[in-house]
């Protein structure tokens, strides 16, 4: 699409968006949140809930830092429907540093939406952050010490119903880890993967986020619309559930190969907030945060951690050694969960997979090399490599146009790859149709299966849990 005179005329309309006030209150439900947004004459007052559970400590009196700071992430989502060139944060202090953290991730993070709307940008002139400079005050943790007084899971596993975050669950659950799920906006496929682990949902950790309506009007009305770092908002909402439960690592379930980008050439990326740039940067931020005292990640990998007076955070992506690829080869082991998860973004609100979407066809191409056709089949509901109506699609996640699917989907090679482990296993007598019409090229290179990439911010032991199950053979 072609919007930039829409945005222009909106940035004129609406010259400024004020991050107003920030609110949070334990209730009977949850400690409640909510967040008060204005531009010109409009207002947005989305919500979220951290559903109440006994592990689960909701009279902290230290959350503003982090409540703000959710405000912060939360804002974006509303800012992009008119792009106003001013963001006046009324309700808190931003040093230098935090303003820079800030910028660069509305920046990388809204890459995919300046492109699909066809506007062509500045990361100096899309937007300024306006905001008081007091000092922030010095740390105030009080104590996070659970209902139960006993030793607590010591990670956190934010569950997305998808294959990725089975295997971080299962690795690090059948290497004797504590685990605690998290999972926010609970949905068949989330609900399912837990119960499969062996967790009922009083045991998870659940965050509700709710969109004011007044976007979704604003948006049926035709301003600007598309897509906003959801990861990075997920990555905050993590902190306030370490802190809340006093688990201090955050086991997220990004691959390497959510560093490539979607549009060759160019700095969008649908997944830069899966990034481990992203990672790094957001672990930078709370290293500086007023309300975290941060330890290194070695002292924080042991059963023995228990709760107390000071809150550390770790937060990291366990599976940042491996490719899709590998995280496919090692899903595929895990059964159980092969009639349960669910990755399709299409068919996500009825928990089914569309069958006609490029995440439906990129999950049916990572697991071809691992499981038999007619496995997949049954899977996804039909053979899609002979649906030659997702030839486009086919050819995006190939590396033949301009850009490959605005989806979370692994790397050009590792597709060539999969492919081609596939051919060589199960279609060597008969190629499915879409390879007869689209002949995919070779990988550059290939991607040796029982070796990791030495980039991560993963512990020695944490390295070692993945090293083993890569070299583990595959039935």
């Amino acid at each position: 699409m072609n919007n930039t005179d829409k945005y222009v005329a909106l940035r004129k309309q609406y010259p400024e968006f004020e991050y107003v006030a920030y609110h949070y209150r334990a209730e009977a439900e949850g400690l409640r949140l909510w967040f008060d947004f204005r531009m010109g004459d409009v207002e947005f007052h989305p919500t979220a809930v951290v559903e109440r559970r006994p592990f689960l400590d909701l009279e902290r009196a230290d959350l503003d830092e982090m409540v703000f700071d959710i405000g912060m992430v939360e804002l974006v989502s509303y800012w992009k429907c008119a792009c106003p060139p001013a963001v006046k944060v009324l309700c808190g202090s931003l040093t230098d540093s935090q303003t820079a953290f800030w910028r660069k991730l509305y920046w990388h993070g809204l890459g995919e939406f300046f492109y699909t709307n066809g506007i062509h940008e500045t990361p100096e002139a899309f937007m300024q952050i306006v905001g008081t400079r007091r000092a922030v005050s010095a740390s105030r943790d009080g104590d996070a010490a659970s209902g139960h007084g006993t030793p607590c899971p010591c990670y956190l596993v934010p569950i997305g119903g998808g294959k990725d975050s089975v295997v971080t669950l299962e690795l690090l659950r059948r290497a004797g880890k504590g685990i605690r799920p998290l999972i926010m906006n609970p949905r068949g496929a989330t609900r399912e993967c837990a119960r499969v682990a062996g967790f009922p949902m009083e045991e998870v950790l659940v965050i509700r986020r709710t969109i004011d309506p007044t976007l979704l009007s604003l948006n049926a009305k035709g301003y600007l619309n598309g897509h906003t770092p959801f990861s990075a908002m997920l990555a905050f909402y993590t902190r306030l559930a370490s802190a809340l439960s006093g688990i201090p690592n955050v086991a997220l379930s990004n691959e390497n190969s959510a560093n490539e980008s979607t549009v060759k050439g160019s700095y969008v990326n649908h997944q830069y907030s899966k990034s481990l740039e992203f990672e790094d940067d957001f672990r930078n931020y709370c290293v500086n945060a007023s309300m975290c005292k941060c330890v290194s990640a070695d002292a924080l990998a042991t059963d023995a951690i228990t709760h107390s007076h000071t809150h550390a955070f770790n937060y990291f992506s366990f599976l940042r050694p491996l490719s899709e690829l590998q995280i496919a080869m090692l899903f595929s082991r895990f059964t159980d969960y092969h009639d349960v998860f669910r990755s399709c973004n299409v068919g996500s609100k009825e928990d089914v997979w569309c069958g006609h979407c490029a995440k439906c066809l990129f999950a049916y191409i990572i697991l071809s090399p691992f499981l038999a056709p007619e496995r997949l089949n049954a899977i996804f509901g039909k053979p899609m490599l002979d649906d030659t109506t997702l030839a486009l699609e086919f050819r995006q996640l190939l590396g033949q146009a301009e850009t490959k699917p605005f989806e979370c989907v692994g790397t050009v090679g590792e597709v060539r790859q999969a492919l081609l482990m596939a051919v060589d296993r199960w279609y060597k007598d008969r190629r499915p149709s879409l390879l007869e019409l689209v002949p995919p090229e070779p990988p550059l290179s290939l991607i040796a299966l029982e070796e990791l990439s030495p980039i991560g911010n993963l512990t020695a032991e944490e390295r070692q849990i993945l090293q083993t199950a890569c070299t583990e053979k595959n039935n």
